[in-house]
């Protein structure tokens, strides 16, 4: 690999698969790892970029978070040169594990986790637009790598239940059609569909999780959730 140095991006996803001392020794090159505050900052990044030829190792597609494009401009600002090499991510990898058409998805959310002076709704506002709509909803789920935290489909279904607890909707009922990709990328990946009630209750194995709230479905979408989720039959 030609780069002089190579970071590593940690926090806005987990990298599928494989190991970083393996990566690592296949580069032959010593990984920089890099947290929020240091990617957000950039300094690393951009002062050995004036000088020697980096790269920024991301999970996932790395120009779909906002702080990777502040650094592409930011370098940019420096007249220094950047390159993108594209990677899949989950605005696209999990609508098609689960046969939905990315172009009927609305606003895409992020559920957070919870804490005791820190409960945001505005997840849950956007996705009862989307669903009002008849449009699919993408929710990502919280990470908190600095604590190895990341939060499963279960733990997002629970956010889910309290909010709609608390606002009173009538959004998110027992028999409200939702879905779930495990893994979304890896070799174990796992797309499943059902009534809210009863996924909450599966084990869907190991992060990253994300969950999809259908809104109004298209009869070859409905098949899809069927034979490739195993959804209900009755949404036929």
């Amino acid at each position: 690999m030609a780069c002089d140095q190579v970071f590593v991006e940690t926090y806005t996803s987990k990298m599928a698969g494989g190991s970083m001392g393996r990566l690592g020794e296949m580069l032959d090159k010593k990984l920089v790892f890099l947290g929020r505050d240091e990617v957000e900052k950039g300094e690393a990044v951009l002062d050995a970029a004036k000088n020697h030829f980096v790269c920024l190792l991301v999970p996932g597609d790395p120009m779909s978070a906002t702080t990777h494009v502040d650094l592409r401009l930011r370098a940019r600002e420096l007249q220094i040169e950047t390159e993108v090499i594209g990677g899949v991510s989950a605005l696209t990898s999990v609508p098609a594990m689960l046969g939905l058409q990315t172009y009927k998805f609305g606003r895409t959310v992020t559920i957070p986790f919870q804490q005791p002076n820190f409960k945001p709704t505005s997840f849950y506002e956007m996705a009862l637009e989307n669903f009002k709509a008849g449009l699919h909803t993408l929710c990502l789920l919280d990470i908190q790598s600095a604590e190895g935290k990341y939060m499963t489909a279960n733990e997002g279904f629970d956010v889910l239940a309290s909010v709609e607890k608390e606002l009173n909707k009538d959004f998110i009922k027992p028999k409200l059609l939702v879905c779930v990709v495990a893994r979304a990328g890896e070799k174990d990946c796992l797309a499943r569909a059902g009534h809210f009630d009863e996924m909450r209750k599966r084990d869907f194995g190991l992060p990253l999780h994300s969950i999809v709230i259908p809104g109004k479905l298209h009869f070859l979408e409905a098949k899809a959730l069927v034979e490739l989720a195993g959804a209900p039959g009755e949404i036929l």
